[in-house]
This record gives C-alpha cells, sequence and structure tokens, in this order.
C-alpha cells in the first residue's frame, strides 16, 4: 500500500491517532525532556500502531502486547510499532528526548537576552516534532492535545495551546508539526483583549511597542475572511538564535528578535503569522509536496492586511521586494524546484522551504485577484477557508474547489506544475520605489537627499539598485555598519561581503555570531564561499558561531562550507 504520506512511517489510514496527552519534565541539566505521551484512536482489530521517531529513548509502552523501534533512517527517523492488543483504544509510551533531538533547541544563559537562566523551544516543521514526540508526524493527520509541563523553580512554560497554569489544551485539531512548547525567564504583556506577547524581561517593552497593532491586524483579516477561531493569539519572542522569522504556532507565534526594528517596519512578519490562523493552521497542507497552499495564500494575505493597516504603498513596496528577491533566489534554483507543487520523493521537506511556495503562490492568488476582482475573489477565499476548516487538503483538492466555484482561464497547471514564472503573472508595482531610485541617482551625482521618512523597505530599495556601489561613502553618509536594523544591516553586509568592504567585516562577525535566522545566514555564508578569502573567514567564523545554531540553520551552513 503507497503511504499516505512519504515523509511519515505511519500508516494513519488503518490506525488514526485522534488526541495526545504529553505529560513532561524539561530537564535543562541533561537537555532533555522525559516523560509520557498518551495516544487515543478509535477502538480498533489493527494488529499494531505506527508512530514516527527520531532519536529518541523508548523506556516502554502501556496497554500494548509490545513494541519495536526500527531501523533509522536519515530523514525520516525511526518507526515504532506497537503491537496492539484486540479492541485497545489507547496506548502510552513513556520515554525521553536526547541533547541531540532536531526539534528543540536548548540554550544556556550566556545566548538568551537576560544572559542568567536558560532556555528550550521546539521548531517542529517540517518533520521534527518526532524528535520530541513519538507520533504520527504527518500535517495530514490533525489531532487535538493536552500537556503538562513541569519546569525548574523561577522559569516558566507556554505551549501553543489554551493555557492553566502548567496545564494546556489545544481543542481544535492541529498537525503535528504545529504542537510547539518553550521554557525560560518568561513575562507577558497583554496587547488587546486577546492578544499579548511573551518574552525575556529584557525584551518585553521593546515587544510590546513593536507589536501594538496586533489587534488592528486581527480586526483587519477578520473582516475579510471570517472570525479568527483559536481563542487568544499571542507572540513569543525568541532568542536570535530562532532559524526562521516566525512560526505560526496556533495561540502562540513564536518570532524572531530580529524583527524588533523600533518603528514597526518589519511587522509584515506578524501580519504573515496571523494570517496563518486561516491558512495553514485552519486549512492545511496535506503533504510537504502541497506546502504553497500553506505559504502562498498566506504572502497573499499578509499582504492583504498591510495594506488595510499600514496603506497601498507599504503592501506594494513589499510585494515588489517579494517579487524581485523571488527572481533573485529562482535564477539559482534548480528547473525542479521552480515549481509550485514539489516533488520530495527522498529529500528532507525543509528542503522545499525556498521563496517559491511563498511569492510565486502568492503570484497566483494575485493573478487570479487580478482577473475575477477583488469582491469575488475574497468571496471565494472566505468560502473556501469555510469549507476546509480544520482540515488538510491537497493541491488537487484545492484545484477542484477553485475550478467549481471561481472558474478561470488562468493556465492553473503551468502555474503550478511548470517552472518559473508563467508571463501573465499580475506583477507588484511601487510608485515610492521610482521616487527612491530618482534619490539614488541624485546621491550618486553628489547631492543630499532627504531620507528621514524613509521605511526599511525604501532603504533596501536604495541599496539594492546600487550599480558598483561606494562602499565607503554610503557608510560615511548613513551608517549602515551601525543600524540595528535586521534587514538593513543583511543586505549591506551582503553588499560589503561582494565589495569586499573590510570596514565592515567587524560588524559581519558579529551578526554572523549573534543571528541565527537562516534567511540571513544562508546568502551571507553563500556570497563568502565564492572566493579564497571568504572561505577561510566563512569557516572561522562558522567554527564560533555554530553552536549558537538551530539544527535547522546548521544542516544548511554545515553543506555550504563543507
Amino acid at each position: 500500500m503507497e503511504p499516505m504520506d512519504i515523509h511519515s512511517w505511519s500508516q494513519p489510514e488503518l490506525v488514526r491517532v485522534r488526541h495526545l496527552e504529553l505529560d513532561l519534565d524539561v530537564r535543562f541539566d541533561r537537555k532533555i525532556l522525559e516523560g509520557s505521551v498518551t495516544l487515543h484512536f478509535d477502538p480498533t482489530t489493527e494488529p499494531q500502531l505506527v508512530l514516527d521517531t527520531r532519536d529518541l529513548e523508548i523506556h516502554s509502552v502501556e496497554n500494548a502486547a509490545g513494541f519495536e523501534l526500527g531501523a533509522r533512517d536519515p530523514i525520516l527517523g525511526s518507526p515504532l510499532r506497537i503491537r496492539l492488543s484486540p479492541g485497545a483504544g489507547w496506548v502510552r509510551v513513556r520515554y525521553s528526548t536526547t541533547p541531540a533531538a532536531t526539534g528543540l533547541q536548548w540554550l544556556d544563559p550566556p545566548q538568551t537576552a537576560g544572559k542568567r537562566y536558560p532556555f528550550l523551544y521546539s521548531q517542529s516543521q517540517a518533520i521534527h516534532a518526532r524528535s520530541w514526540i513519538p507520533l504520527q508526524d504527518s500535517p495530514g493527520v490533525r489531532i487535538t492535545f493536552e500537556g503538562r509541563v513541569r519546569v525548574p523553580s523561577g522559569l516558566h512554560a507556554v505551549m501553543a495551546a489554551e493555557r492553566a497554569g502548567e496545564h494546556f489544551r489545544m481543542q481544535h485539531p492541529v498537525p503535528s508539526y504545529l504542537i510547539a512548547l518553550a521554557a525560560g525567564d518568561l513575562e507577558f504583556r497583554p496587547l488587546g483583549e486577546r492578544s499579548g506577547v511573551f518574552a525575556e524581561p529584557a525584551l518585553l517593552d521593546a515587544a510590546a511597542r513593536e507589536f501594538a497593532d496586533t489587534e488592528a491586524m486581527m480586526r483587519a483579516v477578520e473582516e475579510m475572511y471570517g472570525p479568527y477561531r483559536w481563542g487568544r493569539y499571542d507572540l513569543l519572542v525568541l532568542p536570535p538564535s530562532f532559524p526562521f522569522g516566525g512560526m505560526e504556532n496556533p495561540c502562540l507565534t513564536f518570532a524572531t528578535p530580529t524583527i524588533l526594528a523600533g518603528d514597526k517596519s518589519l511587522v509584515s512578519l506578524v501580519a504573515h503569522e496571523l494570517a496563518h490562523s486561516w491558512s495553514g493552521n485552519l486549512v492545511t497542507n496535506a503533504t510537504w509536496s502541497d506546502f504553497w497552499l500553506n505559504e502562498g495564500f498566506t504572502v497573499y494575505l499578509e499582504r492583504r492586511i498591510i495594506e488595510k493597516v499600514y496603506g497601498p504603498a507599504r503592501e506594494q513596496m513589499e510585494a515588489s521586494l517579494g517579487r524581485r528577491e523571488l527572481d533573485r533566489e529562482m535564477a539559482s534554483l534548480p528547473e525542479a524546484d521552480r515549481v509550485l507543487h514539489l516533488n520530495l520523493e527522498a529529500r528532507d521537506p525543509d528542503d522545499g522551504c525556498t521563496l517559491v511556495p511563498y511569492e510565486k503562490g502568492a503570484l497566483l492568488l494575485r493573478t487570479i485577484e487580478r482577473e475575477v476582482g477583488r469582491e469575488r475573489f475574497d468571496a471565494f477565499l472566505r468560502s473556501y477557508f469555510d469549507h476546509f476548516a480544520f482540515q488538510s487538503i491537497t493541491t488537487a483538492d484545492f484545484l477542484d474547489y477553485l475550478r467549481r466555484e471561481l472558474p478561470t482561464a488562468i493556465p492553473l497547471e503551468d502555474w503550478i506544475f511548470k517552472p518559473g514564472v508563467p508571463p501573465d503573472a499580475a506583477d507588484p508595482h511601487s510608485g515610492a520605489f521610482a521616487l527612491v531610485e530618482a534619490a539614488a541617482t541624485r546621491w550618486r551625482q553628489g547631492h543630499a537627499i532627504e531620507t528621514g521618512h524613509w521605511t526599511t523597505q525604501e532603504w533596501l530599495h536604495f541599496l539594492r539598485v546600487q550599480e558598483n556601489p561606494e562602499m565607503a561613502r554610503l557608510d560615511r553618509d548613513f551608517h549602515f555598519s551601525q543600524t540595528g536594523n535586521s534587514e538593513i544591516l543583511h543586505q549591506w553586509l551582503l553588499m560589503s561581503v561582494r565589495a569586499q568592504y573590510e570596514p565592515a567585516y567587524p560588524a559581519l562577525e558579529h551578526f554572523l555570531c549573534t543571528v541565527g535566522r537562516r534567511k540571513f545566514l544562508k546568502p551571507i555564508y553563500t556570497e563568502l564561499m565564492k572566493t579564497s578569502e571568504g572561505r577561510e573567514r566563512a569557516r572561522r567564523i562558522y567554527r564560533h558561531a555554530r553552536a549558537g545554531y538551530h539544527h535547522i540553520a546548521q544542516a544548511t551552513i554545515d553543506a555550504l562550507t563543507a
């Protein structure tokens, strides 16, 4: 029988887990979780339940006739085959994680903002939940869960679920990659009736200021696409080693501190993770080849939220930057990776996390909107979220629904299954960028320019249109090497590596040693590896920085610097 999901050992078509009960102790001294998970399923006469695991120590299985841990696959981990008693409806697995768990990062006090207490956070997407919970680790399997988490005195645990002290409960069925846990020196600040932010005390004030518009974003998306169905929407600011910008864990978005720019110019990330409450968490890709259904829809919704809260000019700039970044990245990808429905046979699903599912997927939806009109497309999206609510679907499911509910002449097969962006794509345009380009020309001619009102997006465009950039003059006039804005600094450091601008090298080394966001790391290390001097510098910095990176970032940079 063909597996439902090529990235899971489990066979949910035979026995499907419906509910999990987690009972865990957080052991910072050993950098492990230990405890149990009770898995509930419909009573069955099937002979076995198969779970996904990776590098777990399985101590016992209760209410079962026996168990066997299979051979380890480098991508999938090991199947845990549990022999079931006739009519069984639950089993309890007692287990512990190992310090090598790919879905957990354990940080020592010096790696945190406060420098006093250790910190733990999980990152389960795509198939890392199996490294800290034995379960059916497939986005096509949705479960409810509850958990009890015990931490050392003085620290606090949070999960992506409703909270009641040390007990947590998720009453809506979610895929395994959305189960999330963090523990550390955390405090909470409300942002509105339904929202708030958790952070280390040193970051809490800045985070609360930066995320002040969260409730306005929630109202904006509800007006367009229906009610928020998850109760609360809180955010957790993680230490800088977090490998992504954000993670859309329901009820509790995990966010990188690199978006705390001080001027709300990078909060499109909050809009993105909030949008996942509809596209991704409510309606989920059934396999990782369908990942664009999560991310393309979410980028489209993110931009609509930005337009509604901050105005069309801001949305146009972000969409234009997104299209240009997509074109740059797609030029470096093999043809097979420039399609929306990606073939991931014998590949880690993390390989599919390029800009293609995000930006090309959003361009497809933008193109459909252009053809049918915004009013009709918004009505379609609202009905889509209602129709598939709390379900995991495939690309074929989406296409069937679209063709039935909103017929279109757009060549959908070309968009989804062929490489590149079709020529009929709706091309975003920003009038503000034309003004930035004119200012860049005046500056190159030696004139002073007014930049006091510029946003992050305008600064990024200003840097990217520089031809043969005068690095020393740019740094002298605009102090890019000292900027506290992570997006602008990343662009500047990338240019500094290309231009071999040595005065920026101290900032480069500090950035690579203190920021773990893969979006920033991969381009800089890639650029460094293009020259012999750069390769030596990259490897030297990485030897020092690697321990502070998450496993996902380590795997990427290991391959680049080998």
